[in-house]
């Protein structure tokens, strides 16, 4: 097929698909968009096939140019894991590791324990990205991402990196003063609830315990946000009880600015995971699950 000497064109064209345009490319690259639309014109030259189809408002992909851009992108991204690994040979591992995780994760579990690479692995660059939703880590490129309980996708190994987390029901004393104490997961329905929601739009159902048996609670108020902590910001501004993880508060309990009521309903979930395919694990990546795994 492709000439060594046209490996170069090939990189362009998989980045021009990657990034969605001939001139987030040359963003990306710094370089000119003119020589990348040259470069992809031309490589199509060669190959005597169309690869993408301009169009004033987007680019997309040939049916070739979707199969070479597979092909491509699996052959870089071999090479580049062929490179990686050459830090078996170095004193230290080296390169760039991402994680996609909570902001709850990042700052309880990950930031925690990970900061030791300062001393220890100086040549390991950590990207520590926060999102509500669940992502799909290969094709977003993530080397690995957290999420609460073992259950991962096929082909992926999870690996523990917290103990069980305890939630907890909060308020602000102003909110109580005004609806009272609840004493059962019946007496929620009179208070207003700030309310988690997931990244598809979809709002988190309190899960509690009663006699035994789990039950839901369907949180109804003013307020929704996608980040535990805004949750827990909200109650402090007495704008509603919040179901939070205990330890995200557990300041504000021991200082009174928030209050903890339903105790014993309250529900333990499982902790943290790490979760990452279950092959080309590199030794930077190795290095951030030892660090983590309890």
């Amino acid at each position: 097929m492709a000439k060594r000497e046209n490996y170069n064109d090939l990189y362009l064209f998989m980045l021009v698909v990657r990034e969605g345009s001939f001139t987030a490319a040359a963003k990306r690259l710094g370089l000119a968009q003119s020589g990348i639309s040259r470069s992809v014109r031309e490589l199509e030259d060669r190959l005597g096939i169309r690869l993408l189809v301009r169009t004033t408002r987007k680019l997309s992909l040939t049916h070739a140019g979707e199969q070479l851009y597979r092909t491509v992108e699996s052959g870089f991204d071999a090479l580049d894991m062929g490179l990686a690994t050459l830090a078996h040979y170095r004193q230290t591992p080296s390169g760039l590791v991402r994680i996609n995780a909570s902001q709850h994760a990042i700052d309880k579990v990950l930031l925690p324990k990970l900061a030791v690479f300062k001393q220890r692995y100086p040549d390991i660059r950590l990207e520590l990205i926060s999102e509500s939703r669940f992502v799909d880590i290969i094709t977003e490129r993530f080397d690995a991402g957290v999420r609460l309980g073992p259950e991962v996708g096929s082909g992926m190994i999870a690996v523990r990196i917290s103990p069980d987390m305890e939630m907890a029901v909060v308020g602000a004393p102003e909110h109580f003063r005004r609806y009272g104490f609840p004493h059962t997961p019946e007496d929620l329905v009179v208070h207003p609830c700030i309310a988690y929601q997931f990244g598809d739009g979809s709002l988190y159902d309190w899960e509690l315990h009663q006699e035994g048996k789990k039950i839901t609670h369907r949180p109804q108020g003013q307020w929704a946000f996608a980040d535990s902590y805004m949750e827990a910001k909200a109650a402090r501004l007495g704008l509603g009880l919040a179901y939070v993880p205990e330890e995200l508060v557990s300041d504000d309990l021991e200082s009174g600015t928030l209050i903890r009521v339903l105790q014993r309903y309250s529900q333990r979930l499982e902790g943290s995971f790490l979760y990452y395919p279950h092959r080309n694990v590199s030794p930077a990546l190795r290095a951030v699950i030892d660090a983590l795994r309890i």
